[in-house]
């Protein structure tokens, strides 16, 4: 392809309120920072441009970005050479102590507008709010990607970590990337935060594809595996032996904790004790420090694969956090999903430690039936 015109817009709130359980960033930064929430996307956008710079090709890429924090800020932390498309002045608010840029969706679509006048490719830092505020501005004329920053993550524009956000580009670089169509989705956060889901289809957006680099878009669970589901959680809650759960989020596991007879969340963890038989809810709606208050009490962890995406730890659970998983050994982990979920014959994981990641990966038994179990691989 020769010479890259790369363009960057980092959404530096983007995923702040995972760990705090609060399932999104939008409208709620204030909360999330009272629970103890810091900005991540700008760290998780080095991490691409880290990566990025380990390849001779990154030497033909020249960028694109948006002032201060929308990208200027963590491209001056590299040798690449950059424009900043200066739209407006970037100021900055401090809540409880924290300072945050004061930003919104209009600075990544204003970005994005003019980014598609020039850019062959344009890479954002953020969850499926930032994809849909791009894709709004943009809609087919230029490819799109996400670096995941987020919180959901169901839309299928995002590459499965930042480091592979990096590797598709240089794919693409190279002309091993095709351009396919792929959803921009997006949920109703306060419907999300009340365990509805709301999902919207918002288009189809080009973006650059590589196997395994890419990951796929969110799918709702199968009617028809409703009673496969039942019986799995019906076997699974008589094998429960007393002792500490996180319980995960999803439909699945919600059915564990009905049938456990707690008032757990559908999109939530959940921290549940079982005694001589008995479930009681520790707490509801975990965050990632509830979970590290139990971590030194030899706690399992339940969860599902988000169909689709092929997540068990990453997307929608960031509460399940590298600190979190650091401290849980690998066989403590009780992944139950339908066959259809597994059908690909790997899960992903991804909790920008290498260290955790590693541990995590290699093969993980996922109970697919009530007394069947599938050798899966973690990548």
């Amino acid at each position: 392809m020769g010479k890259l015109r790369l363009g960057l817009i980092v959404n530096p709130i983007a995923g702040m309120g995972g760990r705090v359980a609060l399932k999104g960033t939008d409208g709620v930064v204030e909360e999330a920072i009272r629970r103890g929430a810091r900005p991540i996307a700008q760290d998780l956008a080095r991490l691409f441009l880290h990566e990025l710079a380990h390849y001779e090709e990154s030497k033909d890429i020249e960028f694109l970005t948006g002032p201060g924090p929308l990208g200027e800020d963590v491209l001056k932390d590299f040798n690449f050479p950059f424009e900043v498309i200066r739209h407006r002045d970037i100021g900055y608010l401090e809540i409880l102590g924290v300072r945050i840029p004061d930003t919104s969706g209009e600075d990544t679509k204003m970005l994005a507008r003019e980014m598609a006048e020039r850019a062959d490719l344009i890479v954002f830092a953020g969850g499926d709010g930032t994809a849909r505020d791009v894709f709004s501005a943009v809609g087919r004329k230029v490819p799109i990607l996400g670096v995941p920053t987020g919180v959901k993550m169901f839309s299928g524009v995002f590459a499965s970590s930042p480091e592979d956000a990096a590797r598709l580009v240089v794919e693409f670089l190279r002309g091993n990337a095709e351009l396919v169509e792929r959803d921009v989705m997006d949920l109703d956060e306060d419907a999300f935060r009340r365990d509805e889901v709301r999902p919207r289809h918002y288009g189809k957006a080009l973006t650059p594809y590589a196997e395994l680099l890419l990951q796929g878009a969110k799918e709702p669970s199968k009617t028809d595996e409703a009673e496969d589901v039942e019986a799995i959680i019906e076997a699974l809650a008589d094998e429960l032996e007393d002792g500490i759960y996180f319980l995960g989020a999803g439909s699945t596991v919600k059915r564990l904790k009905d049938r456990l007879d707690i008032d757990g969340t559908l999109l939530g963890v959940d921290v549940v004790e079982i005694k001589d038989g008995k479930a009681r809810l520790l707490v509801k709606d975990a965050t990632e420090k509830d979970l590290l208050r139990f971590v030194e009490r030899n706690p399992r962890i339940v969860v599902t694969v988000i169909g689709g995406l092929n997540f068990l730890f990453g997307r929608g659970n960031q509460q399940f956090s590298a600190e979190v998983l650091r401290r849980v050994p690998k066989e403590n982990i009780i992944v139950i999903a339908t066959p259809s979920k597994v059908k690909d014959g790997f899960v992903r994981v991804y909790t920008g430690d290498r260290e955790v990641d590693e541990k995590l990966r290699g093969y993980i038994r996922v109970r697919v039936g009530p007394w069947r179990e599938r050798i899966v691989k973690v990548i």
